[in-house]
């Protein structure tokens, strides 16, 4: 029997998934760390760090847990596939040592530094060559460390991103992809080649980039170190790697123009697809080169990322103690009115967010009586806040002139709450599918096409069915419409 694994590596937790190559059903899924969450460290306000030595611990513990549990020979597995948390930045010397811990995702350090780079090479120049902003992307958090850690930066012989890490440590090999230099703002799309302008402009050296390999292709095989670590064979292909967005999209089948995919975890991202360069000219919704991209065949994904969404949820539950998620649905959904009785929650609390101008508003709750609300109310506004948050971000890609027609979603985090489901369809005007599939299933089926295993993608996903369907209903988006017009009304006073 031949098999697939995926791993995904988020910034909460990892999680492996096997899959039997033949019929793509799942054989066994792990993630570690089990009952916590991956340790993330905070050394100054709206700064955000994690250990890449500590990701390829938990890869080892997923990948142990899957042996475990699924009772099979991991020499039997053909192809490896890797997804990750996008816009991160790893640095390591020429032994191939970690230098310092990687400035992840929802970091803001580098927010001014993109800027001030944004303007100096002038917008138009930069939305024409590279569709966004520097903004607070890898190539920014690069500037950061040449700038405030020079005696690190001097021994800098590559950077990457979590998942070229990941890939190095499977293969001893450091690569990335155009699709992964786009998400770091790092691909000049007019000329077709990494962004030397940028490059210039920050003063870092070119010959600081990885190696350029497709991204569904053999990238390498996994080392003998790296197989005595895993329990895998030494030569396994590794034939696959994509941000955890473009990943998302493609573990639903989400390929073609006016496809869109969603996530809700500890953030919120919504994703479509086109298949022309767009970009909005305040940069506040990102465009990159997605996983299926061609020079003859472009396509692109329009993402949009609410950085509060599960976090804040999270947040409610560890604050309010003692109630399951399940339990803060059911009380949301059942006790509290449409609109909460008028309090309305921001759910703005995890760093600066790009639908916002790069501005970091912190959460805010607005409205709050306290002779009128209570648990229930709070737990429902923040449902909806969440909801709205990522609506003001659908409206930046609609005028753009994407479609957002059907969501798909996995089953999965804040897509398991009805309340969610039934406020998104209904404020968003979209049918919402849900799928059972997850990121790690899609790397093992990203590894298999880009193996051969699989003649095209079409192949990968047959069986992918919708696990549910909430479809807008006229009243119910009506009445969400106006309270989420009340919502964005506020808003733009908090912003003004």
């Amino acid at each position: 029997m031949a098999y697939l694994l995926g791993y995904d590596i988020g910034s909460s937790s990892i999680k492996a998934t096997l899959l039997e190559a033949e019929t793509g059903n799942v054989v066994a899924s792990f993630t570690s760390p089990e009952d916590t969450e991956l340790d993330m460290a905070v050394p100054e306000p709206g700064w955000a760090e994690q250990d890449p030595e500590n990701w390829w611990k938990h890869i080892k513990a997923a990948t142990a847990g899957i042996k475990n549990k699924a009772r099979v020979n991991l020499h039997d597995v053909k192809a490896i596939g890797v997804a990750y948390q996008m816009h991160g930045l790893v640095l390591v010397d020429k032994d191939l040592q970690v230098l310092r811990p990687a400035i992840i995702w929802c970091d803001s350090r580098a927010v001014q530094i993109g800027e001030e780079a944004f303007q100096a090479l002038g917008p138009e120049k930069c939305l024409r060559h590279l569709l966004n902003s520097p903004g607070n992307f890898t190539a920014s958090k690069l500037k950061w460390v040449k700038e405030n850690q020079p005696e690190i930066y001097r021994q800098v012989y590559k950077f990457m991103l979590p998942g070229d890490f990941i890939a190095m440590k499977l293969t001893g090999e450091v690569k990335t992809t155009v699709s992964g230099l786009s998400e770091g703002i790092l691909w000049d799309y007019l000329q077709q080649r990494p962004a030397d302008f940028l490059l210039d402009y920050y003063g870092i050296s070119p010959d600081l980039l990885p190696e350029i390999t497709p991204l569904f292709s053999v990238q390498g095989e996994v080392t003998q170190q790296a197989a005595d670590e895993l329990g895998l064979a030494p030569g396994t292909k590794v034939s696959y790697r994509a941000g955890d967005q473009p990943n998302n999209a493609f573990s639903l089948s989400v390929l073609s123009p006016g496809e869109v995919a969603a996530t809700a975890g500890t953030s919120g991202v919504v994703y479509g697809i086109c298949d022309q360069p767009l970009y909005d000219k305040e940069s506040r919704v990102n465009t990159f080169v997605h996983v299926n991209h061609t020079t003859d065949n472009p396509s692109y994904g329009v993402l949009l990322c609410v950085n509060g969404t599960g976090i804040l949820n999270r947040w409610l539950k560890n604050t309010l103690a003692g109630v399951t998620y399940k339990e803060m649905d059911q009380m949301a959904l059942e006790e509290a009115p449409p609109g909460s009785a008028g309090l309305f929650f921001y759910p703005y609390g995890n760093g600066a967010e790009r639908t916002l101008g790069n501005k970091n508003l912190g959460a805010a709750l607005y409205g709050l009586d306290l002779n009128v609300h209570s648990r229930p109310h709070l737990l429902r506004a923040a449902q909806e806040g969440i909801v709205f948050a990522l609506n003001y971000g659908v409206e930046i890609m609609k005028q753009m002139g994407l479609e957002v027609d059907t969501v798909k979603a996995g089953r999965a985090n804040m897509f398991l709450s009805p309340l969610f489901r039934e406020v998104f369809a209904m404020v968003t005007g979209a049918c919402v599918e849900l799928y059972n599939t997850d990121g790690a299933q899609g790397a093992a089926r990203g590894a298999g096409v880009g193996a051969g295993i699989y003649r095209d993608s079409k192949e990968a996903f047959v069986g992918l069915t919708p696990a549910g369907v909430t479809e807008p209903d006229a009243a119910k988006a009506a009445q969400y419409k106006e309270i989420y017009q009340e919502w964005a009304a506020i808003l733009k006073k908090l912003l003004s």
